[in-house]
């Protein structure tokens, strides 16, 4: 049970991507996203519920995906997570229980252990996995953000309405 989220984390390589780094002949970075994440995403906001990204690296990739989906809190280039979890939580006057973070390695861990609802993706580092609430059973880069979101909105009563707007 994920309690009352008002705000999913996200990291992104392993998490929203498959983890792979690709570049291009020219050096160009290359990520590749699923779609059913980003309407899982998309889900989230339109129920009221923010969504963040927290990244490691930088890319104009990640902002590019972000600004698609409508995400404006988006912090790369932060490898103290912890940290920048907190600029959120005090830029939102929220609490970290009230916040859910999807991480998939050790480097997430200061920040996921301190949100109220704690998820990884089914490829996800075992010591991850282990302290997480919740492991999706897709892993990351194909599907498992989808994941994330439905059992946050199921888990407020709602996905079902969400769902049913499709019908």
């Amino acid at each position: 049970m994920s309690g009352v989220v008002r705000l999913a984390i996200f990291d992104v390589d392993g998490v929203m991507t498959d983890g792979r780094i690709a570049y291009s002949d020219d050096g160009r970075e290359i990520k590749t996203f699923h779609t059913r994440d980003g309407l899982g995403l998309k889900a989230l906001q339109s129920n009221g519920i923010g969504v963040a990204i927290i990244t490691a690296r930088r890319s104009t990739i990640v902002e590019r995906r972000a600004a698609e989906l409508g995400i404006e809190h988006v912090l790369q280039g932060r490898e103290d997570k912890a940290a920048a979890l907190e600029v959120l939580i005090a830029r939102l006057s929220i609490s970290a229980e009230q916040c859910a973070y999807t991480g998939d390695d050790l480097v997430d861990w200061p920040a996921m252990r301190r949100c109220g609802f704690k998820c990884a993706p089914a490829d996800a580092s075992a010591w991850i996995r282990l302290r997480a609430d919740f492991v999706t059973h897709h892993p990351g880069g194909h599907g498992a953000v989808r994941e994330v979101c439905e059992r946050i909105l199921a888990d407020q009563g709602l996905l079902d309405a969400w769902q049913g707007r499709f019908e």
